[in-house]
């Protein structure tokens, strides 16, 4: 079965279309590397000022943005009842452990591919170490994202993948850390893992993923949470007081806060949610699946 195809053998443009967006930030960078224009400042060089490390942060940053569109397949699927949508978690996955390992292969790079001074890092420095696990388990959840290790590991392998949003998780502190003051991004990032938390907690308690209100709940307390983050991080992290972080995701001259980003998505969602009874059947209620399809929907 090729990238591009269904299960069947027949052209999906679903999973051509995510295969593309998969691949266009990779060509992007190398085109950016080739031109020297990736670097956020004025190049000193053809390929920049610091090619590389800026190489390294757009990996990791590409890396958690595919693993979080991954955890979307599973919830998007019940809120808009598209089960085909489950076709491409495995690509996105797969799409999220590749920039993870290209962001550490760049680091290695980085480090002239000293494997001692890479490793006694990695041990020292917290952030590298958390990010490494990451790392790992993505790794562990790569070479068993086949279909033939799906039948051989049969329902232990729903619980191996479950792992996932604590591999999110730990990207999200790595990602944290790693940005130190300007963790805008990070918290963005944080922002929408929350969301996607409340969704599945949501799920799990019998909540339905078809209710407007549903959604909107958990819009408005993923937002809240997000700012509740970001707050707390600069409180620690740089002893600014919280009132001021809290009147910033308020003003709008200047940037629109990651709480309100968050929030707008999850008001997407709710519409999305909403419209969708008016535009064909979804999926039923009593639809059999492949059992390779059942073991992908957790």
């Amino acid at each position: 079965m090729m990238p591009w195809t269904d299960r069947a053998g027949k052209f999906s443009p679903l999973k051509c279309a995510v295969l593309v967006g998969t691949l266009l930030p990779a060509l992007y960078l190398c085109w950016g590397l080739a031109n020297g224009s990736i670097a956020a400042a004025a190049p000193v060089g053809p390929l920049g000022a610091r090619p590389i490390t800026e190489l390294i942060h757009r990996t990791g940053d590409w890396a958690i943005r595919f693993l979080l569109l991954s955890l979307c397949v599973s919830p998007l699927r019940r809120i808009v009842q598209w089960p085909k949508l489950i076709n491409v978690r495995r690509m996105l996955g797969l799409a999220a452990f590749s920039y993870a390992l290209a962001h550490l292969s760049l680091y290695a790079l980085d480090q002239k591919f000293r494997l001692g001074i890479i490793v006694s890092e990695i041990a020292v420095r917290f952030y590298l170490t958390i990010g490494f696990v990451a790392l790992l388990g993505l790794s562990t959840l790569a070479v068993t994202s086949t279909d033939a290790m799906i039948k051989r590991l049969g329902g232990n392998w729903n619980r191996l993948h479950r792992i996932v949003y604590v591999i999110a998780l730990l990207a999200s502190l790595h990602f944290f850390i790693q940005t130190k003051l300007d963790v805008y991004q990070a918290t963005l990032m944080a922002g929408f893992l929350l969301a996607l938390f409340g969704y599945r907690i949501a799920h799990a308690r019998g909540f339905s993923l078809t209710s407007p209100w549903v959604l909107l709940s958990i819009a408005v307390l993923a937002a809240l949470a997000t700012a509740v983050v970001e707050v707390a991080w600069y409180g620690l992290a740089t002893n600014v007081p919280p009132l001021r972080v809290l009147a910033a995701n308020l003003q709008f001259g200047f940037s629109v806060r990651p709480a309100w980003w968050v929030l707008a998505a999850g008001l997407g969602v709710t519409v999305l949610g909403v419209v969708r009874p008016y535009f064909g059947p979804g999926e039923t209620k009593n639809r059999r699946a492949r059992p390779a399809e059942v073991s992908r929907t957790a």
